[in-house]
């Protein structure tokens, strides 16, 4: 699924109407889906104070669409069988509350999209893969179409936030009940995906973010005091946030500048975050006379973080990729530059697709030689290269 479709997707997407409506059914605990035998009891448990360097990918669901039962599986098995055998360790589940609640009713959690979330959670047990749930959509806002909620989390009247935040964290807690008990190593929540975007006067919607922060991280630990809590960056994920780093946090940026080269042609992106309209090169120049280049990568997305990890902050790529218009040269010239950066500052990463326009499968390249793999088309050089680093 490219980002394009994700996007539509999430603006289209609702809950499923015929599950449960009592909100003590959505928030069972895991031990109710979890199969016998799965040892959770051991002192290997992790914290944010120290994380693997994760690697892999982004899993978008395939949820019902409103007014229908779910009739496939959510997410396939193929994908999490597939990231397991060749190495990497990490899934990250960017997921719509509209899946399971109502834009209307946000006191609404139904369960039986819960349990498609539940199965991915224990795929991850069963291939050894991380599995770390985002709220792509959360009540109040979203990246895209933030205009289809009914109130603005962050930009509402103060009863408007108010009323989203309650809900927002009434969703996150509903999910800290029905997953406690299951250790670090295996699950984490990503509260928020890609706070707005900030001017340099708009340093409110900081000064927001972190009170909305604050106000879902007491509201899991209330429920699950240990559990490991990624928060994104403020402006679109890809800038740190200082004033939540006592927390005890994660914090997640992105790995797509510049967008000339990542997004190249999408449609979806707003034109004042394009460096240039040119036919992508890596090394480049841009319109307004800046070099890019791996020097370039390292000021923009590495250097900004360094106060943050002088403090002990973990950090982790949660989004990045190159869309499938760019030539396949220059975005697999991007790609390393940026892998061998994250991999000197110890980060891991988590590629927007698995298969998909941004992915290394079925990614509909008109400028690659495809290796057939299990009736998949595989972007081979793509893949080697993501392994080596």
């Amino acid at each position: 699924m490219d980002r394009r479709k994700f996007i539509k997707d999430l603006a289209i997407c609702c809950a499923v109407s015929t599950a449960a409506t009592a909100a003590e059914k959505a928030v069972r605990g895991a031990e109710k889906f979890l199969p016998a035998g799965d040892d959770d009891s051991d002192d290997s448990d992790i914290s944010a104070s120290r994380i693997p360097r994760w690697r892999g990918f982004n899993l978008q669901g395939n949820f019902a669409p409103p007014g229908q039962t779910q009739s496939r599986t959510a997410f396939d098995e193929f994908d999490f069988a597939t990231m397991a055998e060749w190495g990497f360790d990490f899934a990250r589940l960017p997921l719509s509350y509209w899946v399971w609640g109502r834009k209307d009713d946000w006191s609404v959690i139904n369960e039986g999209p819960l349990k498609e979330i539940d199965r991915a959670v224990d795929l991850g047990r069963q291939y050894g893969l991380h599995i770390n749930i985002n709220f792509h959509r959360i009540p109040g806002y979203c990246i895209n179409n933030r205009e289809l909620e009914p109130a603005d989390l962050f930009s509402g009247t103060k009863a408007e936030r108010d009323k989203a935040l309650g809900a927002a964290t009434f969703h996150w807690k509903a999910f800290a009940k029905r997953y406690k008990g299951i250790p670090n190593r295996r699950l984490s929540f990503d509260l928020i995906n890609e706070p707005p975007k900030m001017r340099p006067y708009e340093g409110y919607l900081e000064e927001r973010y972190v009170e909305i922060v604050n106000a879902l991280v007491r509201g899991i630990r209330e429920i699950d005091p240990h559990r490991l809590i990624v928060a994104d960056g403020i402006n679109i994920g890809q800038a740190p946030v200082m004033g939540i780093a006592d927390l005890g946090l994660v914090q997640s940026t992105r790995g797509y500048l510049p967008k000339a080269v990542s997004h190249y042609t999408a449609t979806w992106v707003p034109k004042d975050e394009f460096e240039s309209f040119n036919l992508p090169r890596w090394p480049f120049t841009d319109d307004k006379g800046k070099a890019w280049d791996r020097a370039r990568l390292k000021s923009e997305n590495i250097d900004p973080y360094k106060p943050l990890v002088a403090k002990g902050v973990q950090i982790h790529v949660g989004e990045w990729g190159c869309f499938n218009k760019t030539p396949h040269a220059v975005a697999l010239a991007w790609m390393e530059d940026n892998l061998s950066l994250w991999k000197e500052a110890g980060w891991g990463s988590s590629m927007w697709n698995l298969r998909g326009s941004f992915g290394v499968m079925d990614s509909e390249r008109q400028d690659v030689q495809y290796e057939d793999f299990k009736g998949h088309k595989l972007d081979r050089k793509m893949l080697e290269l993501l392994k080596r680093y």
